[in-house]
């Protein structure tokens, strides 16, 4: 088991989840949601945002968790 690289997976984690409850709450506080809007119309950049800061950090979390488990390193 490798703590650095469980630590790094749960930090992703948490980053998402962060992430998406700040883009529920309110969605002022992201300016790279409104320069993706912007780029790419309301909804495509929406999306685009959604998929890269929320759902991408916590799959890379979990795979980093049970890489870990198995002994991974990435150090």
């Amino acid at each position: 088991m490798n703590n650095t690289t469980i630590g790094i997976g749960v930090a992703a984690i948490f980053f998402g989840i962060y992430s998406l409850y700040l883009r529920i709450t309110g969605n002022d506080r992201f300016k790279k949601l409104k320069d993706l809007q912007e780029r790419f119309g309301e909804k495509n950049g929406g999306w685009i945002h959604l998929i890269l800061y929320c759902f991408a950090p916590t799959i890379f979390g979990i795979i980093m968790i049970m890489a870990g488990r198995k002994g991974f390193s990435m150090f």
